[in-house]
């Protein structure tokens, strides 16, 4: 018989969403395609945003409106006023229901320029706390201004109970990033070189210390004589570039180890590739992780304090490796793989799950759970 039930949809809101940047970035992508899915789903959806549009890397809606404050750059505790002021004014303005801080310090500025008014602040942490270089002044605003933001979304499970101990007040929920399938291509798009008959070890990230190429480099001098035709691809740009190629010079492995840059082609280069290697010394949730396993790739990682252990089910669809910061642990749980092609088939066969265990209909079913709780207790005031 047919149902009599209807289904309810949930009510339009107001969303803006506030980040320094939308540059290259972990965050800044989250950010816009949150941005970009909320308004597709029917809410009315502002981004704010430090800078200017002039150095953006991810694309917003077009309908989806981009206000910039103009205030990047500045330093000081004048400066900080004046973003607060301004930002104050843009939520004045704009009388949104939710206000989504992008990272930590943008959490703390929606909290304090909201002070009064009818908005709720949804702070968020996209990086390990224990990980993040704030000073003093930043820790105890944090701790101050947490425990008055309607909820506080960390990425892990780990970061959640952080917080839960370190900022205590503070009202947690645990939201993955969703993994992008399939993936879509960007500028630059840069074609991988040809193989060749030879095999490729992949590792993508901002090119800093904490994603630990260094010792990925190291681990792969271990074992380039012992896989003479396997080759090492580091995707990304940042800080550490000039250093990484001293190291890989200093190695002799300028003909095996490349760094490209940064692409845009994605999926191209993790179907180009054969094993993908999470060298993190500290991560959030790692986007290319989930990325390069939705592209069923065997996938290798450190167990690091928080992020890869949330993805990687180990032994089933990747590897864990311990301890982290061992080139030598890296090297050996990676040339078990690169011996073993079956071994390889398997992790990839179950890497693909990650489509559905980190899908963006369920990313958004659990940011859709935060908003009914805010609304719900709303009411109750």
């Amino acid at each position: 018989m047919p149902s009599n039930a209807t289904t309810v949809k949930p009510p339009t809101l107001r969303i803006m969403l506030f980040i320094h940047s939308l540059h290259a970035g972990g965050a800044e992508r989250v950010a816009v395609d949150l941005a970009n899915q909320w308004h597709i789903h029917g809410h009315d959806v502002i981004v704010v945003t430090q800078t200017d549009a002039s150095g953006d890397v991810y694309e917003l809606n077009r309908h989806i409106e981009r206000v910039a404050l103009n205030t990047a750059g500045l330093s000081g505790i004048m400066a900080n006023l004046r973003r607060l002021y301004v930002l104050r004014k843009a939520l004045q303005r704009y009388r949104p229901d939710i206000v989504l801080g992008m990272m930590t310090t943008a959490s703390i500025l929606s909290v304090i320029a909201s002070t009064g008014l009818r908005t709720r602040v949804i702070a968020t942490e996209h990086t390990h706390p224990p990980s993040q270089n704030l000073s003093s002044f930043w820790l105890k605003l944090r701790r101050r201004t947490y425990p008055r933001a309607a909820k506080v979304v960390a990425l892990t499970r780990d970061t959640a109970s952080w917080i839960v101990n370190h900022v205590p007040g503070s009202d947690m929920a645990v939201i993955p990033n969703a993994v992008h399938w399939p993936l879509a291509d960007s500028e630059p798009k840069v074609t991988p070189p040809s193989r060749n008959g030879r095999c490729r070890l992949l590792a993508v990230g901002r090119l800093h210390t904490d994603k630990g190429f260094d010792i990925l480099i190291d681990a792969f001098r271990d074992l380039a004589q012992v896989f003479p035709d396997w080759d090492l691809v580091i995707l990304g740009e940042g800080t550490e570039r000039e250093r990484l190629q001293a190291q890989i010079d200093a190695a002799g492995l300028a003909d095996r180890i490349s760094m490209p840059g940064r692409v845009g082609n994605m999926r191209q280069w993790y179907q180009a590739c054969d094993i993908y290697v999470l060298s993190s010394r500290v991560e959030g949730l790692s986007n290319s992780l989930l990325e390069a396993m939705a592209c069923g790739m065997p996938s290798v990682a450190f167990d690091c304090e928080t992020g890869p252990r949330e993805i990687i089910r180990p032994d089933i669809d990747g590897l864990l490796v311990t301890p982290v910061e061992d080139p030598q642990a890296l090297a050996a749980a990676l040339s078990g793989l690169m011996h073993d092609k079956q071994a390889r088939k398997t992790l990839a066969s179950r890497a693909v799950d990650v489509r559905d265990r980190f899908s963006m209909r369920r990313v958004l079913s659990l940011w859709q759970e935060v908003f009914n709780d805010i609304q719900h207790h709303e009411k109750k005031e």
